[in-house]
């Protein structure tokens, strides 16, 4: 099945966060460790959205311009720690739509992930 949303997360409880998120919102999301796993998934089906966690292990800024590259169309939301302002400014420059603090991206997942479902009608 083709997932609606991947995103790339190595932290096991924002995976945890965002597949309980997901099943309550009838979305289907597959999460990706790195970001080689991540454009095999795109490779395989584009998603509607991408979702990119930019403190992960795997160098995600550098994943995003890859992925930007490829998927120019595809909007991509990322999250990090609130006081990461660098980190932000350079995922914004690497063409981010969204970028946002963790606590917020936890607290407005539904909704983000509702908007996703209301793309598919």
């Amino acid at each position: 099945m083709m997932a609606d949303v991947l995103a790339l997360v190595d932290d096991l409880f924002f995976q945890t966060k965002i597949m309980e998120t997901a099943k309550q919102t009838g979305v289907e999301v597959r999460t990706c460790a790195t970001p080689d796993a991540l454009l095999d998934e795109m490779a395989k089906a584009w998603p509607k959205l991408i979702v990119i966690d930019l403190n992960a292990q795997s160098r995600p800024v550098e994943a995003l311009a890859k992925i930007q590259s490829s998927a120019q169309s595809i909007p991509v939301v990322a999250f990090l720690s609130h006081v990461q302002t660098e980190l932000a400014r350079q995922a914004h420059a690497a063409g981010c739509r969204a970028v946002m603090p963790r606590s917020e991206f936890a607290r407005d997942l539904a909704t983000i992930l509702a908007e996703v479902k209301s793309e598919q009608r």
